[in-house]
């Protein structure tokens, strides 16, 4: 096992891949239909703060377990960074970018912009981020908007700073646990998980009363313990474990596949309607996906056609 993200022992499969994409396509996008369930009778931020607090302690079992030694100093630190910014930071400020007034069709618009912010970062500490990559993520972004068509764009000038903030500060935390020094992955999702969680517990006792958590309901329970085994443990392990081991680009890809996911979700288990929107939005999402994933062939083939055409005689 290596000693900290940044360096693998192997170069990952295509499968691996595909199944980690999988992972993080399907249940972050299911994901949107929990919350909503867990937010009719669960305080917003416990049911964050309690939910990185309880997986952090889970993934602290497993890494020792597993044999990893304890974070050092250095590791703690660059551990609450990261954790402080993807779990602390952007989660809450969407909720409270919610609370004040920013409407849920241009909060779905902004979180796309994401793997942009990423690919960025990536591109100014000199890595190569390929000129098909860029035209994949527009596409995305395109496509994300459409599908938001049919949300709320009401915005107040507060909420609106808060929503473009949360995937600012994501896609530092992403780009920073690609660069920093770290433990093992299990332990470094622990370590990880456990800041932000406690700094999330720390701002919520300011705001929700731990009694609220006594009247909330089943329902809600379920849907929290779904975001907990599956949103985090499952999907966000996935969602690191990608950061690591392929491009920004492709990582950060999740973000507007999911609102396609959210949307078939919807449908199936909400009674929700598609509209014209979705006809325009998912050959755009498709389309961007494609060149992300095969950018380089895509060139390719493009590079070929144009030499074909320029060195074909003219017809009659």
């Amino acid at each position: 096992m290596p000693a900290n993200f940044n360096a693998q022992a192997r170069t990952p499969g295509a499968g691996a891949i595909a199944a980690a994409l999988l992972l993080v396509y399907v249940v972050w996008g299911t994901t949107y239909f929990a919350i909503g369930i867990a937010l009719t009778s669960m305080p917003p931020l416990l049911m964050n703060a309690i939910r990185f607090l309880c997986a952090g302690g889970v993934m602290l079992l497993i890494a020792l377990w597993q044999g990893h030694a304890l974070p050092t100093r250095l590791q703690w630190r660059n551990s609450a960074l990261v954790g402080g910014l993807m779990v602390f930071v952007a989660m809450n400020l969407i909720g409270f970018a919610q609370k004040l007034g920013i409407g849920s069709g241009l909060m779905a618009t902004v979180v796309t912009t994401m793997p942009m912010w990423l690919a960025l970062w990536s591109r100014l500490g000199g890595e190569r981020v390929p000129f098909t990559s860029w035209v994949g993520l527009a596409l995305g972004v395109v496509g994300a908007l459409l599908l938001a068509l049919e949300g709320d764009f009401s915005v107040t000038w507060l909420g609106g700073l808060l929503a473009f903030g949360a995937p600012l500060a994501w896609s530092v935390g992403s780009y920073a646990s690609r660069k920093l020094s770290l433990p093992a992955p299990a332990m470094a999702s622990a370590a990880q998980w456990f800041a932000g969680g406690a700094m999330g517990l720390v701002v919520a006792l300011w705001f929700e009363p731990l009694s609220a958590l006594g009247q909330v309901s089943a329902k809600s329970w379920a849907a929290w313990i779904y975001l907990l085994v599956f949103g985090t443990l499952v999907a966000l392990n996935a969602y690191l474990w990608l950061l690591q081991n392929t491009s920004a680009a492709l990582a950060g890809s999740y973000s507007f596949v999911n609102p396609a996911v959210a949307l078939l979700v919807g449908v199936a288990l909400g009674g929700e309607l598609l509209t014209g929107w979705v006809f325009a939005a998912l050959p755009l999402i498709g389309a961007a996906l494609a060149f992300i994933l095969y950018g380089s062939a895509l060139r390719g083939v493009w590079l070929v056609l144009t030499q074909r055409l320029v060195g074909a005689p003219r017809g009659l």
